[in-house]
């Protein structure tokens, strides 16, 4: 199925969800929201459409170091698959290059690539932490994500303040003396 097409059936289903709330699409207000709620889905889901190892592979780099990088604070935007509402928050990547090192930029842009998805946080860090792994082959790599819920948030429990936190480690982070390292680095303001 093409784009447009999906768009269409996006189009179609928005406007049936939004008169079983019990509203009006032919409301001012409203006719054009089917469409636009279609294309935010759509953008919000893209991650499906992209190939996260193809994005770090073409930045990848032959570089002879070896010690800790850390791309902190990287915002990230998803959405919960239990519920379809968002979660956002702030990953903090580091891994031990061993051989190549890879774009910076390239970091955010995998989180992205599975930030975009219906997600869990906890698959979310996982896959984060794999595709890094598995791609740069590094000496090792640490995944921490630390994101609110609006799940949590507007319905359910209804706590505003709680702050959900993952991590994943691999290689070199798996010690303690490692992963101190880098957990000190994510909690400090250097600047």
């Amino acid at each position: 199925m093409n784009s447009e097409e999906n768009l269409n059936i996006l189009i179609h289903s928005f406007k049936d969800v939004i008169q079983h709330v019990g509203e009006d699409v032919t409301r001012e207000g409203l006719l054009k929201t089917p469409e636009r709620a279609a294309k935010a889905m759509q953008f919000l889901t893209s991650g499906y459409e992209q190939d996260a190892p193809a994005i770090l592979k073409k930045a990848m780099f032959a570089e002879n170091y070896h010690d800790m990088v850390v791309v902190k604070d990287i915002e990230l935007y998803s959405l919960c698959e239990h519920h379809m509402l968002p979660f956002f928050g702030k990953a903090h990547i580091a891994y031990i290059p061993d051989g190549h090192i890879v774009g910076l930029s390239k970091l955010p842009r995998v989180v992205d690539v599975f930030a975009r998805r219906l997600q869990v946080q906890e698959r979310l860090t996982h896959d984060i932490l794999e595709c890094i792994n598995d791609t740069l082959k590094p000496q090792g790599v640490a995944v921490v994500i630390e994101a609110a819920h609006m799940c949590m948030m507007m319905r359910g429990v209804q706590k505003q303040n709680s702050v959900t936190t993952t991590s994943g480690f691999r290689g070199q982070f798996e010690k303690q003396e490692t992963r101190n390292e880098f957990l000190k680095l994510i909690s400090s303001n250097l600047s």
